[in-house]
């Protein structure tokens, strides 16, 4: 029997707890597809919203046969080969039919003509008379936005991928569309609206069906489909519905800009999966130690080392936006306007506080979105350690904006004679602090361990 357990969460603490994990087994190894590839960007998709556990398998006749489906909240099927074999495919349809969910992508729905459990399962199979035009970037429009799958999501843009269109619906099959994209004639299309997810039940057993996610054999160029964070984010909204009935996941993905923040002038700064466009404090280049991209985050390792992150750019007015959390009685910070002439980055940045007020129990000044020892953050909205909470700092015209999770709770002067008297009543007083006007934004190590990711900046 072939079954892989995929790799443990890097960051323990900062992860959801194993019995909170959904446990999912993805079946591939047969497909007419790049399924190598396509299976493991499916796995991290999954993974990367730590959501779920995921085990994978290569061998559904044999695995699907001897294990006891019933311990998995889904199946997520990259499969389209030869039939299970009797005795898999009534275990997997036993399971299905006792509430266990499944999820069905792209060519997954041209597998097992004839099985007809399987058909009235998918919904929407490809059959005679199905196809797609050329591979293209097309805009993916929400139909049915009341389902939780789809309920707050915008639409996709510009996804690149095969657009799948004429699929034949099964006979007495029962579904909802909750997706659609038009298949232009001037690609191969039909010129109509085609049908690009769906939602289903089958006994207990939800159903959440996409055709999307091509990858051809040998075509690099293709597998721009799961670079998108769009889809990557459907799958997993769709498969958190079919293995929980739920949907928890926000409805944007992290790391990507809607249509309304690119059109207010704002930029990424962490691209999701990689270090690009940060540094080492007075170095030039990222520490070789404690600072690391996982799951989507730029995250810090408990006493990892390495120093504060810097970015590459100065900023002088700016509107910052970003998620963060830390582990149970975790301490960093965000610190503006940052000159590397000092020994640290706090004797000349003012900082905002990322902190677990609950485990660490701080007085106001030094708690999550504070202006570090200047102003207390009363009221403040916070977050259980290890759960994302939504920051924001804006620098406008001498003034300064602090914000956590919605709630403003910092508003002052940053210059001045106001701004003068706050420093001096401070542990900055002995500093160059909060002098320039322009600097580094950077990301505090303070030994714990810490996330960051979504940073989004507009200069004002």
């Amino acid at each position: 029997m072939r079954l892989f357990p995929l790799a443990a969460v890097l960051i323990a603490s900062l992860a959801p707890a194993v019995s909170q994990a959904a446990p999912l087994l993805l079946v591939s190894g047969q497909n007419n597809h790049d399924w190598r590839f396509t299976s493991a960007e499916i796995r991290r998709a999954l993974e990367h919203c730590e959501r779920f556990s995921v085990q994978s398998t290569e061998a559904p006749d044999k695995v699907l046969a001897e294990l006891d489906l019933s311990q998995f909240a889904a199946i997520v099927l990259d499969y389209n080969g030869p039939r299970w074999g009797e005795a898999a495919e009534a275990a997997f349809l036993r399971a299905v039919e006792g509430g266990v969910g499944v999820v069905i992508v792209h060519a997954a729905n041209n597998a097992f003509p004839g099985w007809k459990e399987y058909e009235t399962l998918c919904g929407l199979c490809w059959r005679d008379g199905t196809g797609h035009g050329a591979y293209h970037a097309f805009d993916v429009h929400v139909v049915d936005s009341a389902h939780p799958i789809t309920q707050g999501m915008a639409d996709l843009r510009l996804h690149p991928d095969e657009l799948y269109h004429s699929l034949v619906p099964t006979p007495g099959a029962e579904f909802r569309v909750l997706l659609s994209a038009y298949s232009e004639p001037k690609t191969g299309g039909t010129g109509r609206f085609e049908p690009m997810a769906t939602a289903s039940r089958y006994g207990k057993g939800r159903v959440f069906h996409t055709p999307l996610g091509h990858t051809w054999n040998g075509a690099v160029p293709t597998r721009a489909t799961w670079h998108d964070p769009q889809l990557r984010h459907l799958l997993a909204r769709g498969t958190e519905w079919a293995a929980t009935g739920a949907v928890t996941l926000p409805a944007a993905p992290p790391n990507y800009l809607t249509e309304q923040e690119r059109a207010a002038g704002f930029r990424l700064l962490f691209d999701g999966h990689s270090l690009t466009g940060f540094r080492g404090y007075r170095q030039p280049k990222p520490p070789a130690a404690g600072w690391t991209v996982h799951n989507g985050a730029i995250c810090h390792l408990a006493q990892g080392g390495g120093g504060d992150l810097l970015t590459d750019e100065e900023f002088g007015d700016f509107d910052f936006r970003f998620e963060w959390r830390v582990a149970e009685k975790g301490n960093s910070g965000v610190i503006w306007r940052v000159q590397e002439t000092e020994e640290q980055t706090y004797m000349t940045g003012p900082e905002y506080q990322v902190l677990d007020d609950l485990g660490a129990s701080p007085d106001g000044k030094h708690g999550a979105g504070a202006l570090y020892d200047l102003v207390a953050n009363d009221g403040a909205p916070l977050r259980a350690a290890g759960q994302w909470n939504e920051g924001r700092i804006v620098l406008l015209r001498g003034r300064v904006e602090h914000w956590l999770n919605g709630k403003k709770l910092v508003d002052v002067p940053c210059e001045g004679a106001t701004w003068a008297a706050m420093v001096a009543a401070s542990k900055f007083r002995a500093w160059p602090f909060g002098r320039s006007k322009r600097g580094h934004i950077a990301l505090q190590d303070h030994g714990d361990e810490v996330a960051f990711r979504s940073m989004r900046i507009k200069s004002l």
